[in-house]
């Protein structure tokens, strides 16, 4: 599904993210660091400009050819592999920082991601995480195209789980040393409804999975419905879009 839709249009809006998330890390020069379920690498590039040494990985092959290729064009030194952020293909206690930004939470079993990220951390090592919150645009839109899904995944875990502290707490305690969350909002504009819908439309993969499955008439019902609900969260007026999306970066430590 990943490849579908236009990312890299996406990652542009999602990138405050993860430069928010590489300030919190506080990431020094020559630290070694793990990025899971890069995408196309908002977080590895902003690790890799503040001077660590920079491995990226993703279950998708396409976001691993975007992600080299934005490397590239950046100039900058990044290990790019295919992996599962499930079953990640490095020994235990390889880096000082593993961090995930909108991207390890939409693994389907949360305890394998958890146990993995911490197992390949240093004793003493950081675990970071930039997860969506329930509530909000994102939050909202999930529900929206999974209730016209065919196919709902009801025996897997809602990924924005991981954006609830209470939840996300609760995986992790038995994990980790400290856990620290800071809560976050992403915003989105757009000059029209009309203009909103497209883009998302045109970007966002989970639509593409419903377009390509869905026939016409019931693909419009989806875009109808969308529309009320970019109508019912609009925090602009005078025709403009904005919307609001609540996330948190969560902080841990793997014990020493």
């Amino acid at each position: 599904m990943w490849s579908l839709g236009d990312y890299p249009r996406v990652a542009q809006l999602l990138e405050p993210g993860a430069q928010a998330l590489a300030d919190a890390c506080a990431i020094a020069p020559g630290v070694t660091l793990l990025d899971v379920a890069a995408g196309n690498g908002n977080f590895a590039l902003a690790a890799a400009r503040r001077g660590a040494t920079v491995t990226a990985t993703d279950i998708t092959p396409k976001m691993i050819e975007l992600g080299r290729a934005r490397t590239a064009d950046a100039g900058l030194s990044i290990e790019w592999s295919e992996a599962d952020a499930e079953r990640l293909s490095f020994a235990d206690a390889s880096f000082d920082i593993v961090a995930s930004v909108f991207g390890a939470m939409f693994a389907p079993q949360p305890t394998l991601v958890a146990t993995e990220m911490f197992r390949v951390a240093k004793p003493g090592g950081l675990v970071a995480m930039a997860n969506y919150s329930p509530g909000g645009y994102l939050g909202k839109l999930s529900q929206l195209l999974a209730s016209f899904s065919a196919y709902p995944a009801f025996d897997l875990p809602w990924p924005f789980l991981w954006g609830d502290e209470e939840e996300v707490r609760r995986r992790l305690g038995g994990l980790a040393d400290s856990i620290e969350v800071i809560h976050r909002t992403l915003t989105f504009e757009s000059p029209s409804i009309n203009e909103f819908v497209d883009f998302w439309q045109a970007t966002n993969a989970p639509q593409a999975a419903l377009k390509v499955m869905m026939p016409p008439e019931s693909y419009q019902k989806v875009l109808d419905a969308k529309r009320l609900l970019i109508e019912e969260l609009n925090e602009s007026s005078g025709g403009r879009v904005k919307l609001s999306s609540p996330y948190i970066l969560v902080l841990t430590r793997r014990p020493t």
